[in-house]
């Protein structure tokens, strides 16, 4: 189904180097998982609902409340730098957009 000519050609063009031994491993490894996919493939699914997980997963949140910090200026004074009442942090936009 795929061979090492064609492992090395992808392998190529994603730039990476692989060994001889490397190319053969993935060789039989992707020609597994292609056969593997080719079997998935011949399963009737046309009463099956498209999903994106295999399992229902919902989200545990809670509500977010303003809680002021206990001690606001020792955490100022813990920050590297500081400007007054704020955090200073290193510029990381461009002047020049």
């Amino acid at each position: 189904m795929i061979d090492r000519d064609q492992v090395h050609k992808v392998a190529l063009l994603a730039r990476l180097e692989l060994t001889p031994a490397e190319e053969e491993q993935f060789t039989t490894q992707l020609g597994n998982i292609l056969e593997y996919v080719e079997q998935l493939s011949e399963l009737d699914v046309s009463n099956v609902p498209p999903t994106t997980r295999a399992i229902d997963v919902s989200n545990v949140t809670r509500e977010d409340e303003l809680q002021p910090y206990p001690d606001r200026d020792a955490i100022l004074d813990s920050a590297p730098e500081q400007e007054g009442d704020y955090f200073k942090v290193p510029k990381i936009l461009n002047s020049e957009e």
